[in-house]
């Protein structure tokens, strides 16, 4: 099977599951899990180095969630690739379970105990910092999200990579558009976002962030350039893959029915079937 068919097939069942634990759960930030889905499954199923038996092994590359509020997706493929087990899940928000409604630690497989947005960047380059000096070759990555990119420590922590030649350090712009209150440009504009990662030091690439070829094709290739840290804005719908969530900013933490449940997964089951036909 073609990869990039292979890779779509997988996002398919990460949206499924996602809206299942949502559902389950009766609480989840639904439209920003699903428009970071491509990018996770292009990074944990065809670029990351990592290894589920080993989740510690000191020479994996590092993934960062910075927008930790989209924690459901990112369950969902670390329980995909086997770095928990999936019935794990359906104790998502319950009482006593590992998995809150942001990453820890105690979960396997998750590097950062995030979601206090603005941090993960900073983190990241603490950790692309120490791999340098420490003359260790993993790559960090950050995924973060375009209304987090309002926070100031952002941009210090931009500052600070390019200041360093952090080339291996790639941040990842989840640019859906919207956050909770409404479109980022009218609630704070960031833009020219890419001028501004520049201005720092950074270079800076603009993905489809729905397209697998190109995430992977764009992802693979980092660093981009020797001595620069990577900035990879991935241009996404909020809410991708179920029609009647995209771009809809009342679904940036909403709970579907269990009408809206099932149209959904019929409607990625269509789409499942579409991505199976194809040639």
């Amino acid at each position: 099977m073609e990869e990039s068919k292979r890779l779509k097939r997988e996002a398919i069942g990460i949206r499924k599951r996602t809206l299942e634990i949502i559902f389950n759960a009766s609480g989840g930030h639904t439209g920003g899990a699903l428009s970071s889905v491509d990018i996770l499954v292009a990074l944990y199923f065809n670029v990351m180095k990592i290894d589920p038996g080993n989740p510690d092994d000191p020479k994996r590359d590092r993934f960062i969630m910075s927008k930790g509020h989209s924690v459901e997706s990112y369950f969902s493929i670390l329980a995909r690739r086997g770095f928990i087990p999936d019935n794990l899940l359906d104790t998502y928000g319950k009482f006593d379970s590992v998995l809150s409604g942001h990453p820890t630690r105690k979960v396997p497989g998750i590097e950062l105990n995030s979601g206090a947005l603005g941090h993960g960047l900073s983190v990241g380059v603490g950790m692309a910092l120490a791999a340098k000096r420490q003359g260790k070759d993993f790559r960090t990555f950050v995924l973060m999200g375009d209304g987090e990119q309002g926070e100031g420590s952002i941009m210090e922590a931009a500052a600070a990579a390019g200041h360093y030649n952090l080339d291996n350090l790639i941040a990842i712009i989840d640019r859906n558009n919207l956050q909770i209150s409404g479109n980022t440009e009218e609630v704070m504009s960031i833009e020219d976002l890419g001028k501004k990662y520049e201005a720092c030091g950074w270079k800076v690439i603009e993905a489809d962030g729905h397209n697998m070829k190109e995430l992977t094709h764009t992802l693979s290739g980092t660093p981009v350039k020797k001595g620069k840290p990577t900035c990879i804005i991935a241009h996404t719908i909020k809410g991708k893959g179920v029609s009647f969530i995209e771009n809809n900013i009342s679904w940036h933490h909403k709970v579907p029915t269990a009408q809206q449940l099932t149209d959904a997964t019929k409607e990625l089951n269509l789409k499942k079937e579409i991505i199976d036909n194809e040639r």
